[in-house]
């Protein structure tokens, strides 16, 4: 809230006076205001310059037109800075977007002018005539173009938002050159693709109003006939997949009341739609996907993972609700790495979750995978103090499992340095504190090569833990932690063996 020093009046005329410049000064100035609080992220101060200088509908970007950043300043009134360590553009203090956030009026449609804007400049011939193979130079082209990145990944954004028929047009106009466009190009460059793996189409102008979620365009490109619904990217994700990963309910009821539509097609990883909706815990779309026929929702990808495995990863607890009450689905099924969901889970630390899946007596909650880790081992591992907790009060697991190295939960718990799992698994009768791996390492051994102090405290507080141990090379605790140079706990190791010289 805007506090009680007269901000408000004196942003109210600050602003009347902005507008009272009339001409380009008003326009420059009310324009850098929006776009600064409303951009999907901050502008730099080429990027600002850049989309003031854009004339609305023009197929030429007039470079003469970009104004100084000072200008910008002055348009405004003081009320926006260039902020040099950020290199960003921003307002004036948090109070002044307070101020804007509770006046919507001060801007007619911002996001429908932000997404005009940037497609008037996708659309102009100088951002055609931009080689749409930017591999090789894709740096070089952004600086020289620098609103190019920000117009090719958000305009859809904004769009989606609000959007006016004059966005709608110039999205259809982009999209009819948009096979050959660099802003597809740098639009799937974000995905991490890479061209000497995958060849074929990037993406395809369904593929992108698909992927922003804009319905009234996917549902003009449908019906224009020229789209094969269910083609994949470079990546193998049909529209579908690609609308069902963000969430776009909307979209995604379109798509299927297309009849050619297959609601269950896999990409290249073998992911279907429900998949990726699972994953990013979309509700709604899930339940939709799910409530078609032909989707299988216990469906393996190429590494063996379910749509369950995938939100039980990503910590989606109502999706994990949803699939664990469809009968097809397994709740233990083991990926090719012979991981389950529950690893997933308690991998991730979400407790709810893990006791979501535990309640199912099908999981076995001591399930190792192919290299003999249980959930208790990734658990530890990560310092989820709760899972550990929720597993080691599951009747059926053993504290002290040994991997396939022989590394107990303990070993990877004092490796990661979190003291309090640690105190937890040393509370239990069963572990033993000093057990050693194959390599003949303990877990004191791990934690002096972290440099874990804490972890070493605990260790060395315990009578049953022997501090000069040698692994299979011959190298004791201290040995490793000098090697490491881990000063802080080559004092304690060194401390101790002082006290229990003294002691004898």
């Amino acid at each position: 809230m805007i506090d009680g020093l007269g901000l408000e009046d004196v942003y109210g005329a600050t602003i009347e006076r902005i507008k009272a410049q009339g001409g380009d000064k008003s326009r420059l100035g009310m324009g850098a205001l929006m776009w600064i609080c409303h951009t999907e992220r901050p502008l730099s101060p080429d990027e600002l310059c850049h989309a003031l200088a854009i004339e609305l509908g023009s197929t030429d970007f007039n470079s003469s037109n970009i104004p100084s950043i000072m200008t910008l300043v002055s348009c405004c009134q003081g009320l926006i800075t260039a902020d040099k360590g950020t290199s960003t553009v921003r307002l004036i203090h948090f109070t002044l977007r307070e101020y804007l956030s509770a006046h919507p009026d001060i801007f007619s449609r911002p996001h429908s002018a932000i997404a005009e804007i940037c497609l008037t400049y996708l659309n102009s011939r100088q951002v055609k005539a931009l080689s749409a193979d930017p591999w090789s130079a894709l740096s070089a082209l952004i600086d020289g173009n620098p609103l190019l990145k920000y117009c090719s990944l958000h305009w859809g954004v904004h769009a989606k938002k609000e959007l006016s028929d004059c966005a709608a047009s110039l999205a259809l106009q982009l999209f009819t050159e948009y096979d050959g466009h660099i802003s597809a190009a740098l639009l799937v460059a974000r995905t991490g693709f890479r061209p000497d793996v995958y060849t074929g189409p990037l993406w395809s102008a369904l593929h992108c109003a698909s992927h922003f979620g804009i319905v009234e365009v996917v549902d003009a490109l449908i019906k224009t006939g020229y789209y094969d619904l269910n083609e994949g990217n470079c990546w193998g994700y049909t529209a579908l997949s690609l609308a069902a990963e963000k969430g776009h309910e909307e979209v995604v009821k379109l798509l299927l009341r297309q009849e050619e539509v297959n609601p269950d097609k896999p990409d290249r990883d073998g992911r279907t739609p429900l998949s990726y909706a699972a994953e990013s815990g979309d509700e709604g779309v899930v339940k939709i996907l799910l409530a078609q026929e032909k989707v299988d929702p216990d469906k393996l990808d190429n590494h063996g993972r379910t749509p369950l495995s995938h939100a039980a990863e990503s910590r989606h607890e109502e999706v994990v609700k949803i699939l664990l009450g469809q009968e097809e689905v397994n709740p233990d099924k083991s990926d090719y790495r012979g991981r389950t969901s529950l690893s997933r889970a308690a991998q991730s630390g979400d407790e709810r979750v893990v006791k979501i899946l535990l309640e199912r007596e099908e999981v076995n909650p001591d399930k190792p995978d192919i290299g003999g880790r249980t959930p208790l081992s990734y658990a530890a591992s990560y310092g989820h103090e709760g899972v550990v907790n929720t597993l080691l009060g599951q009747e059926k697991v053993d504290p002290d499992k040994p991997d396939h190295l022989k590394r107990t939960p303990l070993s990877h718990a004092a490796q990661s340095g979190d003291e309090r799992v640690v105190k937890i698994l040393l509370g239990r009768e069963e572990v033993n504190p000093d057990r050693p791996d194959n390599g003949g390492r303990t877990p004191l051994s791990y934690a002096a090569q972290a440099g874990h102090e804490g972890v070493v405290k605990i260790l060395l507080a315990r009578d049953d833990v022997n501090p000069n141990k040698s692994d299979n090379l011959g190298q004791t605790p201290l040995v490793i932690a000098d090697r490491w140079d881990r000063q802080g706990v080559i004092a304690l190791l060194r401390s101790h063996e002082a006290a229990a010289h003294s002691a004898a």
